[in-house]
């Protein structure tokens, strides 16, 4: 039974939306934007530009690890056809 490929989508992409919610409430919590762009290539950056740049690498990181454990779920005979 195969699963529909947008419900994989979905279940890489909700749950790593949420938790980079989570992880740019907690870091931006705790580090002033301001503080942290002054140094970077960014001088003229905006608060909300940096959160909403945190968000978006908080939501890609959290996408690759969603995205590598739905691939190492998948049973090992699917790759490794035994060989008659």
């Amino acid at each position: 039974m195969s699963i529909p490929v947008i419900q994989r989508v979905v279940s890489v992409f909700w749950p790593s939306f949420l938790m980079a919610g989570v992880a740019t409430v907690v870091f931006f919590a705790v580090f002033d934007p301001h503080d942290l762009v002054a140094p970077t290539w960014f001088p003229n950056l905006s608060r909300l530009g940096a959160y909403t740049i945190g968000f978006f690498l908080f939501w890609m990181l959290t996408a690759t690890s969603c995205l590598l454990t739905c691939l190492f779920q998948r049973p090992i005979n699917r790759f490794n056809q035994p060989k008659v």
